[in-house]
């Protein structure tokens, strides 16, 4: 599960080129005016959603609760923001700094990523909570390759307990290592947002290609299949297609609302059914990954276009909001606090949950305090800095 981007992540340098500003005038796209923040409040309604069903499933209730959907959610809802980043950048600055990027991504990510990872680290070398630690596991994690020792050694051995979540920030840190160099070339290579996101609909299809051969010719194991960067990053591009392609957020008429309503919405609901009911071995490991995440399309479309009506004004209530901005660092920290508080407590498993969201929201919201917000002040000082092409 990705870190969310932070409301000042969203501003690209401004000074679009007028050639650039003159095509998109005469185009009609509607794009955020110089200088003004691209924060679109529901989101972080949605990331709360997401970190919500993990946490839930992770409490005990993982036999009703579908806690991979939680993160299909999550990791589309990274590759739609981070892309949207990109793509203002791009065409306020006809180009995008790499080095501006993996900067801010490095303090968003790194400071709470390596405090929860050192605290659970700390507590099992002490056997305060049991569990073990080999040099390998820590090596392996602290250069993002939970994944692949998951594949490798299993769950349970060598790493910090509870600490096993982090799969998901290695297919991650993975993904925009790549990502941004990709768009970047597409982009100046003059490709139509069409042209673009077809190029990276046909990397989907290879992606399950590839998930179909090591399912049906290798009989490839589940974990392999479900924690694998090479397996699972559709589920993100997924979300850069929606950012390059109808994106709600800067093409808000791109797509006429009875049609989001009465078919999109309609053939996306029975994708993402269709992957929760459908409970054949080799089913599950292969194309629910891509009915999901092209699934979710028209529900992120809704949920930014139509974020004042309906069910969907839940996910802009201020609380709900706060917990999708603490939603990183919770995440981080949930399954470790879970083993503990089953560890160190005889208590059922409601009160061992509720116990543990509450201590989750205390422990984020000092980490957002003392860790994030010093950390994003700083990416703001940076950007100021580091101009692109400089």
């Amino acid at each position: 599960m990705g870190a969310p981007t932070a409301p000042s992540d969203v501003l690209g340098p401004s000074g679009a080129a007028e050639a650039r500003k003159a095509e998109r005038a005469r185009a009609g796209r509607s794009r955020p005016a110089e200088g003004s923040p691209l924060y679109i409040a529901s989101l972080d309604g949605v990331r709360a959603l997401s970190f919500m069903i993990v946490f839930v499933a992770h409490a005990g209730l993982g036999w009703i609760v579908p806690g991979y959907f939680g993160l299909s959610l999550f990791f589309f809802l990274s590759g739609y923001l981070i892309t949207t980043l990109l793509r203002v950048e791009f065409e306020r600055t006809d180009d995008v700094s790499l080095r501006q990027f993996y900067l801010r991504r490095a303090l968003r990510i790194f400071p709470p990523f390596y405090l929860v990872l050192v605290l659970a680290m700390t507590v099992t070398a002490l056997g305060l909570w049991g569990g073990s630690l080999t040099a390998k596991a820590i090596l392996y994690q602290t250069l993002h390759l939970t994944n692949y020792y998951i594949v490798e050694h299993g769950w349970w051995t060598g790493m910090a307990p509870g600490t096993w979540v982090y799969w998901s920030l290695a297919i991650e840190e993975h993904f925009y290592l790549i990502f941004p160099l990709l768009y970047l070339l597409l982009r100046r290579r003059g490709l139509s947002a069409g042209r673009q996101a077809l190029v990276l609909v046909a990397v989907c299809a290879l992606v399950l290609v590839w998930r179909c051969a090591l399912v049906f010719g290798f009989d490839a194991p589940k974990d392999r299949m479900y924690v694998s960067t090479d397996t699972r990053v559709d589920a993100i591009l997924a979300g850069c297609i929606l950012a390059i392609w109808k994106n709600p957020a800067l093409e808000p008429e791109a797509l006429a609302d009875r049609a989001l309503k009465r078919l999109w919405l309609p053939l996306g609901g029975c994708a993402v059914l269709a992957s929760l009911v459908i409970r054949i071995p080799q089913f599950e490991q292969t194309f629910r990954y891509s009915l999901q995440s092209f699934g979710l399309m028209p529900f992120f479309i809704a949920a930014v276009r139509w974020h004042d009506r309906g069910v969907l004004r839940l996910l802009n209530l201020r609380s709900v909001r706060y917990v999708g901005v603490l939603s990183y660092s919770m995440y981080l920290m949930h399954t470790s606090m879970l083993w503990g508080l089953g560890q160190w407590t005889s208590w059922s498993e409601p009160v061992r949950g509720l116990a543990a969201l509450g201590l989750l929201l205390g422990a984020a919201t000092l980490i957002h305090r003392y860790v994030e917000k010093p950390c994003a002040e700083l990416r703001r000082r940076l950007s100021g800095t580091l101009k692109p092409g400089a």
